[in-house]
Formats: structure tokens, sequence, C-alpha cells
């Protein structure tokens, strides 16, 4: 049903098209067995983790529990079947955790895998939209 003559788009000005305000949005994630193992999330506390040398700060940074992001590093090792993060147990100085070489080519791989995601979104949002 279309809207009646005068009709206009919720909170937008009389003679002004509300898709100029529009954007595009996109959510991907890569999944084995059909079960979710990487996405934006944990690609994040992934590259976190690799800047700050603790999964604790990585956690802190995201605004989840240690244990919460403990449990995500577990379950997308556990899939994988493979280590991503190295973790050293405290100590004088406190622990350390470090991404294993394949955590940082997965991470890398992913985040230029998104890149084009979200360009081909960008390209036909704005075809379908002009």
């Amino acid at each position: 049903m279309s809207p009646g003559p005068g009709a206009r788009a919720v909170g937008t000005k009389p003679g002004r098209s509300p898709l100029p305000r529009l954007k595009a949005k996109s959510k991907v994630w890569v999944e084995v067995d059909g079960k979710p193992v990487f996405g934006d999330g944990k690609a994040r506390l992934l590259e976190l983790v690799g800047k700050t040398g603790s999964l604790r700060a990585a956690a802190s940074q995201m605004g989840m529990s240690y244990r919460a992001a403990w449990g995500k590093i577990e379950e997308m090792e556990r899939r994988l079947g493979c280590e991503l993060v190295v973790r050293r147990a405290g100590g004088k100085g406190g622990g350390r955790s470090e991404l294993t070489a394949l955590a940082r080519t997965l991470l890398a791989r992913y985040r230029s895998f998104r890149a084009g995601i979200d360009a081909a979104v960008d390209r036909r949002f704005r075809k379908a939209f002009r």
C-alpha cells in the first residue's frame, strides 16, 4: 500500500528524501560444519590480544569479562582444531598472551575478505539506491 498524498517518511522534512541518510551494513562470519568460528567480534578480540599482549586487557577494552574472552578463544581453537593464542602464566610482571602465526594469518585473511565484502555491498547499495 502506498502512502497517501503529502505523506513523507518519519523524521524527514517536506521536500527531502530519506534516502541520502540510508547506509548499508552487512554482517559476515566464517563457519566450520555450520558453526560460527570467526567474525568481526572475534577478529577484534584477536587483534587486541596481539596489540596488548594480554587477554585480560583485550577483554577489558571490549567490555567483556576475562572468562568470556577466554571462552571465545577456546571455542575458536576447538572448532578450528588448532591453537590461536599462546598463553604464558603470570609470575613476576604477570603473564603474557601472544597470537600464533596461524592466528595472524587467519586475521589478515579475514580482514582482506571483510574489506572486499564491504566494498561489494557499498557498490551494490549505491547502484540500487542512487
